[in-house]
């Protein structure tokens, strides 16, 4: 359940803004590339702290150098959190819905009555497998970061339809952290808009008034490879005990 506030009478969470529901930057300069947007992001994220017992969780790939940066600024210990979405092969418009870490599966769309339970669960199990590879292979040797009861940062570079990121907090609130922030370098007001009836907070460091992609708002906006991936994450000592936020 999302977490609630001490004040009495209030249902607002202690991490969400009573008047906008989110915190923003209205610059319009595009960044030049996801470590300085992590840098920023970092800096916004500051002037809403402390946090209690935070844990960063990037959404690769994009996710992950920026989620990097914020977390040699802060000293907040980072993790990964995978959301796959899932679809018959027969109809790939339809999203039936999303497979994530920690063995979470969301049914979000009934599938077509021609389709068999049996042929439902093969794709599922399909996407879990692969999801469950790509665990594998960023972590390395490193355990998963328990979610229950800490503050969950999750990160990504960008949001176009959040789409994404909005399936990755339902299915964080499916493993009981105290508090759910999605933070992100740059979206769309409809996106930033979505994500309030999901997160405790929206940290967002600018959102445009005119929005057509993620990639406008990056000057190199390179591709995140996996090796780059698992090079990052070793380097943040992932299974480091949680630190406190800069002063």
């Amino acid at each position: 359940m999302r977490a609630k506030s001490e004040l009495a009478g209030t249902n607002i969470s202690p991490f969400f803004h009573p008047h906008s529901g989110f915190v923003n930057g209205s610059s319009s300069t595009a960044y030049s590339d996801r470590s300085e947007a992590g840098r920023v992001l970092a800096q916004r994220l500051l002037r809403e702290s402390p946090f209690t017992d935070p844990l960063l969780l990037a959404l690769p790939r994009g996710g992950v150098p920026v989620a990097c940066e914020i977390a040699r600024s802060l000293l907040i210990p980072i993790d990964i959190f995978l959301v796959r979405k899932f679809v018959l092969s027969q109809q790939p418009e339809i999203a039936l819905g999303t497979v994530a870490s920690g063995g979470i599966q969301i049914l979000e769309t009934e599938a077509p009555s021609q389709f068999g339970e049996r042929e439902i669960q093969a794709v599922i199990e399909r996407e879990q497998a692969e999801l469950a590879r790509r665990e594998r292979s960023y972590r390395q040797s490193r355990a998963p970061q328990s979610i229950e009861g800490r503050c969950a940062i999750v990160v990504d570079d960008g949001l176009t339809t959040g789409y994404t990121m909005r399936m990755a907090i339902r299915a964080l609130r499916r493993l009981h952290p105290a508090s759910i922030i999605a933070a992100i370098p740059v979206a769309s007001a409809e996106a930033c808009e979505a994500l309030r009836s999901e997160a405790d907070l929206v940290v967002c460091a600018r959102i445009p008034e005119t929005f057509f992609s993620v990639r406008r708002w990056y000057r190199d906006f390179s591709p995140v490879l996996d090796e780059d991936i698992r090079t990052q994450l070793a380097s943040l000592a992932l299974e480091a005990s949680p630190k406190a936020f800069r002063a």
